[in-house]
């Protein structure tokens, strides 16, 4: 009797997890409007028993992993949630997925409302940063005059920022600013100045965020300032004071990225894995613009200059 009641547990949980593997793999997520901004979800495990995985744009825009994830009759549902230190408070969402076809089609429940959207797999991305590059002729998007090279993520969004002696500033929650111009592989230099107590970041393909943040001093974290924000952390905190002019030296080639902060390489030649919060576009095969966040405090750039990397 022992030997039959352990054979027929083992079919029902085969039963239950048939199937339910189409669930596993790296999605990238199209959401439908009036939300812009792309979506990313991992999932790991199902059809074992052992779900895991992680979401990008459920909540505050980290990469947050799954909790109380469950399979139940072809629908997987999950929370993620995040502690807010400044309001102290919990913010949370839950999604509901279920397969269909090729695509995942899903429902997160915001504290703000509601987001319905497709996800596909996410793409192989076959260069790689293996020394067969060369620089092309630098673009030169900001030269200390105008903002010609860019527009705003929201019409007429760009007159969130100005020009003022040379120097490109965002006022309070400006708008996301968007290279007219779109590039593949390639290496950005920036020169920025961040004030105290302040963030931003620097959209690479307007997929992947290099942050920019206020915390000298502070330990190298993967939200702080040269993270691929919240997927990679920097080796080290290379950051200067606030209010001082800083250098980013980044390099991006196939997923590959490299930064230097400062001087010093805080990431080097790691693989992206997933779309950061900062993603409007998810064909990551395709070039993409460069993108300067605008909305989280004061933020001044004083020379952006891309050079395509070739062979």
């Amino acid at each position: 009797m022992i030997v039959r009641s352990w054979l027929l547990a083992s079919c029902l949980a085969i039963t239950a997890f048939a199937g339910d593997e189409q669930f596993n793999g790296k999605w990238v997520i199209d959401a439908e409007p009036p939300h812009t901004r792309a979506l990313w979800l991992k999932v790991t495990g199902a059809g074992t028993g052992q779900l895991a995985g992680r979401f990008v744009g459920g909540v505050a825009g980290r990469s947050q992993p799954l909790v109380n994830a469950k399979i139940v009759d072809g629908e997987l549902s999950f929370l993620v949630e995040r502690y807010l230190e400044g309001s102290k408070r919990w913010t949370r969402a839950t999604t509901t997925v279920r397969v269909a076809g090729a695509e995942l089609h899903g429902v997160t429940q915001r504290d703000n409302g509601k987001i319905k959207w497709v996800g596909r797999p996410s793409e192989q991305v076959a260069d790689h940063d293996d020394g067969s590059w060369r620089e092309g002729k630098p673009v030169v998007l900001f030269d200390g005059k105008d903002l010609s090279a860019w527009h705003g993520q929201s019409p007429g969004g760009e007159k969130t920022w100005h020009v003022d002696k040379g120097i490109l500033r965002n006022t309070d929650h400006g708008d996301m600013l968007v290279s007219n111009e779109k590039f593949w592989n390639f290496k950005l230099h920036v020169e920025y100045n961040v004030a105290s107590q302040s963030n931003s970041g620097i959209g690479l393909r307007s997929r992947y965020e290099v942050q920019i943040l206020d915390d000298h001093g502070k330990p190298a974290s993967i939200h702080g300032n040269g993270a691929l924000y919240s997927t990679i952390k920097p080796s080290l905190n290379a950051s200067l004071p606030a209010d001082s002019w800083q250098t980013f030296d980044i390099t991006l080639i196939g997923r590959d990225v490299t930064v230097v902060l400062n001087g010093k390489t805080t990431i080097d030649k790691q693989e992206i894995e997933s779309l950061t919060a900062i993603a409007t576009d998810t064909n990551e095969n395709e070039p993409g613009p460069i993108t300067l966040q605008g909305d989280h405090g004061p933020i001044a750039f004083r020379k952006i200059v891309v050079t395509p990397m070739v062979r």
